[in-house]
């Protein structure tokens, strides 16, 4: 599998945020947001290539029992789901970060689910090369419904302005029933001054629909660096 890095922090989002995490970043992504905050895994994909005993090796050196896959899409893989396997027999609880636009049957604990928005479009990133296909591929709520079945899970949505919370609702009436307490609202952004503009409407606006805030921890703390 290509690795970009493996790395020991907090998960600074989502319902275990807050939880010492050890860290598997995938790379290759199919999608190209325009606000990635890892380039090095999309835009301009870089990393080595490591067995699964070897991954598994590294992460078992950091003191946590909490795993999380990332990318990049990990769900490009296709050994994704022998690895979730070596690690559920080690009792790690495993968290799989996706967008949602590509399936495989998995086994984890916590299915991160990240639906893209329009404000990812790279409209003019590249003279607009990517925009057509990733506005083809960003949402696939087919999918979505398919991964919700086989795992607990959280909808991640990020927001950039007041107006994303209308797409966002028209995308999960797409689903069905969803509990709104799995739906996490959180703020774009890679400073925390950023963050900080963004989060007090936010947390209204959360407030108002029923959803919940999803903080940026990780971003606060160490700020967009690598290995946090």
């Amino acid at each position: 599998m290509k690795i970009s890095e493996i790395f020991y922090s907090i998960q600074g989002e989502g319902i275990l945020n807050g939880v010492p995490s050890a860290f598997v970043r995938t790379t290759g992504c199919n999608l190209r947001c325009v606000f990635c905050d890892s380039p090095q895994t999309s835009w301009n994909p870089e990393g080595e290539t490591f067995s699964l005993d070897q991954i598994v090796v590294k992460t078992n050196l950091f003191n946590t029992n909490h795993v999380v896959i990332t990318g990049g899409e990990p769900f490009l893989h296709h050994d994704l789901n022998d690895l979730c396997i070596k690690y559920k027999e080690l009792g790690y609880h495993i968290t799989l970060e996706t967008a949602g636009t590509i399936f495989q049957k998995v086994q984890c604990n916590l299915l991160s689910i990240s639906p893209k928005l329009s404000n990812s479009t790279p409209h003019h990133r590249e003279n607009g090369k990517y925009k057509l296909r990733h506005d083809e591929i960003r949402l696939q709520p087919d999918v979505v419904r398919k991964l919700m079945d086989i795992s607990d899970y959280q909808l991640k949505f990020v927001i950039d302005s007041p107006k994303d919370t209308t797409e966002v609702r028209e995308f999960l009436k797409s689903l069905g029933k969803i509990e709104k307490s799995k739906v996490l609202l959180m703020p774009q952004g890679i400073t925390r001054e950023d963050l900080d503009k963004k989060s007090k409407w936010l947390v209204e606006l959360c407030k108002e629909e029923g959803f919940r805030y999803c903080p940026r921890l990780h971003i606060d703390l160490y700020g967009n660096t690598l290995g946090t």
